[in-house]
């Protein structure tokens, strides 16, 4: 099943012209895509689905959605260490 997982925005880059972002999830931190939403802001919290923040949430949704994926087992995709990219985006 493919949820999105709510988290917080804690720090901005681009890549190559695409506005990113670094999303924090309970500790566990990953890069998501922040061009669905221009007006997001650092300390904002998004539910991020495949890499895109795709929707703003207040800190109490964030944290009641965590809970449940929590509880439901749905968290192993930010549970598993992103995979490496090297060069020409060979995985590694």
């Amino acid at each position: 099943m493919c949820l999105a997982i709510p988290g917080k925005i804690v720090a901005f880059h681009e890549k190559n012209g695409i506005r990113m972002g670094k999303i924090d999830y309970g500790g566990i931190t990953r890069e998501a895509c922040l061009e669905y939403i221009p007006e997001a802001a650092l300390g904002d919290y998004v539910m991020v689905h495949v890499g895109f923040a795709i929707s703003k949430v207040d800190e109490e949704e964030a944290a009641r959605t965590y809970k449940y994926l929590a509880e439901m087992d749905q968290l192993q995709e930010i549970e598993t260490p992103e995979p490496e990219i090297g060069p020409a985006g060979a995985k590694t």
